[in-house]
């Protein structure tokens, strides 16, 4: 393992492949800041550019696009609310209300430290356990999977408000219903598709994610009543505020960050699962630990909030090479681009890896490193430049938005009908808002609808139709019990209020 790392630091310090990691990491930042491209159009992008270069090179440059795409995807989200990929979309819950609140440079600070944090941390995991972890995820099975993502949905009361953990589940619901649209890959049969072509692909999540937040913003914007109101707030989102953190800020945000940065890594080493739902599960995670002076601040511009997801997908990107390099099974879109490229020079992943190519495989976890200090070097100085966009003027920044957000959308399908959905589906969301429905869990069920059924579907057969695989495996009874528990923690605190006396007036802040 030694030589190996030697091997792997020499060749990652090679000139050539310190030019490529600067050139991956700024080309991932700025095709992340974009809403709706993200690190698959990036790295796509970056492919035709590979085919030149030596193995290891290439790898390291496609690597560098990768993370600097999620690393920078949180720009868009903080500063206009329309995530720059579907890993920051949890980015948007509280950095937004934070630039809006005057405090944009904080925000953007707070979300390069924390994807500084998460990325080291789990670039150093992914040198000491990528052997032992890639056996841990290879013993997961359907069961486990299904019980993983039931865990992930019972997280959904942390992304509703005092009182509203019933219409969180509603709009659960509402987001795995929507996951059904399209081909049923199991039998090849159409469902909900209403004799539309169109649809037998089903919803894009970028789709929503951009309809319902960045478009359903521009249009509540031009909707909304009260021109001095909005005038005032412009006024205080034009103001970039400090970019340094007090100590009771930096100790407030460090444990989330930490805690966060080994969440999204183990989410990111399971094939399939990525950084959004790392990110998702991390925010959850945060806001039911956290206390309830600091719940009440989450998704109105809390501090910790904004540092657990963008530590969390940050973490997972990396994580995500444990299962590519170690067994060839690539866990996201993005690592399976850089699973084609691997093939095409030559390179098969897996077990053997690192006998056959050790200065590929410990290049790349090297180059890791230097990427995420590369990133803060290169993102720090750059936020009073990017916070100026807070600065133009609404009628001009509202139509800019608008294009990114269909234009973004329009690029990952090149359909029109898209548009169509899009549009439809921000409308929608504007009036679950007016009623005070929460956007995000219909999200969270989206993202976790499909690999539910499937694994679902899956350990039923293995288990002929029987609902004992829930108990019959460790792994999945223990995620069954926490869930059990997530669930009964509400309920509980709603009976504990219950009985305390009414005499007591309360005060809302």
């Amino acid at each position: 393992m030694l030589d190996g790392i030697l091997q792997g630091l020499g060749t990652a310090l090679l000139p050539v492949n310190l030019m490529m990691v600067v050139l991956g990491c700024f080309v991932g930042t700025f095709i992340g800041m974009l809403p709706g491209l993200g690190p698959v159009t990036a790295i796509a992008l970056m492919i035709p550019i590979t085919y030149g270069l030596d193995p290891s090179s290439g790898i390291i440059l496609m690597a560098g696009v990768y993370y600097g795409a999620i690393f920078g995807g949180s720009t868009s989200s903080i500063l206009i609310n329309a995530p720059g990929c579907s890993a920051t979309v949890v980015t948007a819950f509280d950095g937004y209300p934070l630039a809006r609140k005057g405090q944009a440079g904080k925000a953007l600070a707070i979300a390069a430290y924390a994807s500084f944090t998460g990325g080291t941390l789990s670039a150093i995991m992914l040198m000491v356990a990528a052997p032992l972890l890639a056996k841990v995820s290879l013993s997961f099975q359907s069961a486990d999977y299904f019980a993983l993502m039931v865990l992930g949905l019972s997280a959904v009361a942390a992304f509703a408000g005092k009182g509203q953990v019933l219409k969180a589940l509603i709009m659960a619901l509402f987001g795995i219903m929507i996951s059904t649209i399209g081909i049923d890959r199991s039998v090849g049969v159409d469902r909900f598709t209403f004799g539309l072509p169109d649809l037998r692909d089903g919803f894009s999540f970028l789709l929503l994610a951009m309809a319902t937040f960045a478009l359903a913003e521009i249009l509540m914007a031009v909707l909304r009543p009260g021109k001095d109101n909005s005038e005032e707030e412009a006024k205080q989102m034009q103001q970039l505020g400090s970019l340094k953190l007090s100590k009771e800020e930096v100790k407030e945000i460090a444990p989330p960050i930490a805690r966060s940065s080994v969440l999204g890594f183990l989410i990111g080493v399971l094939p399939g699962a990525g950084a959004t739902i790392a990110a998702f599960m991390a925010y959850g995670a945060e806001r039911n630990i956290a206390g309830k002076k600091h719940q009440d601040q989450f998704g109105k511009g809390s501090l910790r909030g904004l540092a657990a997801p963008e530590a969390a997908n940050n973490a997972a990107s990396t994580g995500s090479f444990v299962p590519l390099l170690t067994l060839g099974i690539p866990g996201s879109g993005t690592t399976a681009l850089i699973l084609g490229a691997l093939v095409a020079y030559g390179i098969q992943p897996g077990p053997r890896l690192f006998m056959e190519h050790p200065d590929v495989f410990w290049s790349v976890i090297i180059s890791m490193y230097l990427g995420n200090v590369v990133l803060l070097v290169l993102n720090l100085p750059l936020i009073p430049y990017l916070a100026k966009v807070l600065a133009v003027p609404r009628p001009v920044l509202i139509p800019m938005v608008l294009l990114f957000s269909l234009t973004g959308v329009y690029l990952v399908s090149f359909n029109t009908m898209d548009i169509h959905v899009m549009t439809l589906v921000a409308l929608i969301a504007i009036g679950l808002r007016l009623l005070t429905f929460p956007m995000a869990p219909m999200l969270l069920g989206f993202i976790l609808g499909g690999m539910l059924e499937d694994n679902l579907r899956r350990a039923l057969v293995i288990n002929d139709g029987s609902l004992s695989f829930l108990w019959e495996r460790p792994i999945t009874l223990a995620f069954t019990l926490i869930t059990l528990t997530m669930l009964l923690i509400p309920l509980w605190q709603w009976w504990q209020a219950r009985k305390e006396p009414k005499g007591t007036p309360v005060t809302d802040h």
